[in-house]
């Protein structure tokens, strides 16, 4: 099982069984609100029945469709959507099944363009410590959550930039005041690798996976800047914050930081039918192109059996349906201040060492046991589940990201139980 405790599990096995709006159903029957969205996936409500009425409609017409040289029309259609939506000239989409594969793809579509552009040794990836890119080899490197990268032994060769959870910030409501500052730490990357061997930064806006780990005002557009200055690409990492969470479409649209490669997942199809998707500024594109020798050359030789699936193009294309016409970004942005509210009125109970917030997301961090960073958000994440709330547990922070469609009584009772529980530890 993936991320799990396959012996702890199997000795007492969480099932779910059926979904609806906010809530899962367990296999004995109780009602169980779902405070993290599946896993940040399904903001627009579990079980929308447009989407499957568009996903049977799909099956029943084309199953599938082979994507080496050849197309369907819903891929081309999903495409032109998502291009109105993405801010600046983030024009063209390459599609996956996952967030893991669009950042990978982003890895090495960064690399391929340096060599169009006749610069080989741009080849070194900056990622962030704490920062999520998912599971394939690419990812797994630039990420930098290290229980998930110790395993395995050397990696890619990648420098990682400082996270910005800092202890100055705690309890900050909304972004935290200190920090933009480090991101000039690139500039001293810049200075002992050289700017002509560093091919990308890839960071997510916001951290989710690692704990809703927030940027200070200012540090991503530093970011941007240092980046631009140094002709090196920036990769947002948007498989979490895309599509509604941080209040606007996306994260780059929040904090007004267009990247150069965007990486997009989960609530695309409102995490019905896998699908991922990286999205490249048109100067990328046009560099493929330009560079490419014979028309019928590939000029990007990459790709997934089932890249722009059309039962997936289907799922995405109702999902973003019912994201645009519910207004579904308004409805999270004017939620979020209760979320706010609530999870800072937890403050002061036992073990709590920091609370954050952004968007219709936060965290609560708790004092680990000696030795056991993970034991209490485990323990407290499953007596939640036994009083009928699911809460995501990541090393020593729980997570929050209700649905965009809750009411405000949801998060009330997901507060609730937290208090609950957690104002009885031991």
């Amino acid at each position: 099982m993936p991320f799990t405790g396959n012996r702890s599990f199997k000795d007492a096995p969480r099932m779910i069984v059926g979904a609806d709006g906010c809530h899962y159903t367990s296999a004995d029957g109780r009602r169980i609100f779902d405070g993290l969205s599946g896993l940040w996936c399904c903001g627009m409500g579990h079980n929308r029945r447009e989407i499957a009425i568009a996903v049977a409609d799909q099956i029943a017409s084309l199953d599938y469709s082979p994507a080496f040289q050849f197309g369907h029309p819903k891929a081309f259609e999903l495409a032109n959507r998502i291009k109105g939506m993405t801010p600046g000239d983030l024009d063209y989409v390459f599609f996956s099944n996952s967030g893991s594969e669009a950042t990978e793809t982003a890895l090495k579509m960064a690399r391929a363009y340096w060599f169009k552009r006749g610069k080989p040794g741009k080849s070194k990836f900056v990622g962030r410590g704490k920062g999520y890119h998912g599971v394939n080899f690419g990812g797994t490197s630039v990420g930098g959550i290290e229980p998930n990268r110790t395993p395995y032994g050397e990696l890619m060769d990648i420098a990682h930039l400082a996270h910005t959870l800092l202890p100055e910030n705690a309890f900050t409501r909304g972004l935290p005041e200190h920090g933009a500052e480090l991101a000039d730490e690139l500039e001293g990357l810049v200075e002992a690798c050289g700017a002509d061997a560093i091919a990308a930064v890839i960071v997510e806006p916001l951290s989710g996976s690692a704990g809703v780990i927030l940027p200070p005002k200012g540090y991503l557009e530093r970011l941007r800047a240092i980046c631009t200055k140094h002709d090196i690409l920036l990769i947002f990492d948007e498989v979490i914050t895309g599509f509604g969470r941080t209040g606007n479409c996306f994260g780059a649209d929040t904090f007004g930081v267009v990247p150069d490669i965007l990486c997009l997942a989960k609530t695309l199809t409102n995490g019905t039918v896998p699908m991922g998707a990286t999205v490249a500024r048109a100067e990328i594109y046009e560099t493929f192109m330009a560079e490419a020798g014979p028309d019928y050359a590939i000029e990007f030789p990459h790709g997934y059996t089932y890249s722009g699936h059309p039962v997936a193009c289907a799922a995405a294309l109702a999902a973003l349906e019912i994201f645009e016409t519910e207004q579904l970004t308004r409805r999270a942005a004017a939620l979020a201040p209760h979320l706010e509210d609530c999870v800072h009125a937890l403050k002061g109970l036992p073990y709590i060492t920091d609370i954050r917030n952004f968007g219709l997301t936060a965290a609560i961090q708790l004092e680990p046991y000696p030795g056991e960073p993970a034991r209490r958000p485990i323990e407290v994440a499953l007596e939640c589940w036994e009083k009928g709330l699911y809460v995501r547990y990541a090393g020593d922070a729980l997570a929050l990201a209700p649905h965009f469609i809750a009411e405000t009584h949801d998060i009330d009772f997901a507060c609730n139980v937290l208090n609950d529980v957690i104002g009885t530890l031991k």
